[in-house]
């Protein structure tokens, strides 16, 4: 392990969290935006991480390809609700299976909050609003998701990649911080087709 790993992965993890933070803060999310991602800093997933850094990608990926799963990321996932992996349990209708649970809205924001940092941080100025979604359809078909978050997270990634970061923290802090129920979803013209995303609203 290179020294100089340590720093840069402990600096890429906390540039991620002070990020996060930020945008937590701008909607009113305090409390998670102070305790996020806090077990990367545990042995179980900072060691990992700077055993396998890379700066360009997750260090799970390289873990991955040199264990064939990432035990950074299996405990990742297990203590950190803002990940749609953490909701996969068995289904038993219609069948028994594993299959997505429907995320809590608390922890859908902060599964916002942190996909718009992780792109900024690893796209640095190359980074777009464009940015998160592409990340997100690049691997959606493999995704165990259910499929009432699926259609609100791909509704906010689009809405960013549209309207903006400043739009849609205002539409995330009006109609979803706070909130227990998923927001109705409104379908808007836009050029080339119609699009599942709020329509004109002079209020936001």
């Amino acid at each position: 392990m290179k020294l100089i790993n340590i720093w840069k992965h402990f600096y890429t993890i906390t540039e991620h969290k002070v990020m996060v933070a930020r945008h937590c803060f701008k909607v009113g999310m305090y409390w998670q935006g102070l305790t996020h991602d806090l077990s990367k800093y545990t042995p179980a997933e900072f060691w990992q991480g700077c055993k396998y850094y890379q700066g360009f990608q997750s260090p799970n990926n390289a873990e991955r390809e040199d264990k064939g799963y990432s035990a950074a990321w299996l405990h990742h996932k297990g203590r950190n609700k803002h990940h749609y992996e953490y909701w996969i349990d068995y289904s038993l209708k219609p069948k028994r299976c594993m299959a997505g649970m429907k995320m809590p809205m608390r922890y859908f924001n902060e599964m916002i909050m942190d996909r718009i940092a992780a792109s900024k941080v690893y796209e640095g100025k190359k980074y777009t609003h464009h940015s998160p979604l592409a990340y997100y359809e690049k691997g959606k078909g493999s995704y165990l998701i259910h499929e009432e978050t699926r259609t609100l997270l791909e509704y906010m990634l689009h809405m960013l990649d549209e309207k903006g970061e400043e739009f849609t923290f205002r539409f995330m802090k009006k109609y979803m911080i706070g909130k227990k129920e998923y927001p109705k979803l409104r379908k808007w013209k836009k050029k080339g087709g119609v699009h599942d995303h709020p329509g004109k609203d002079r209020t936001l």
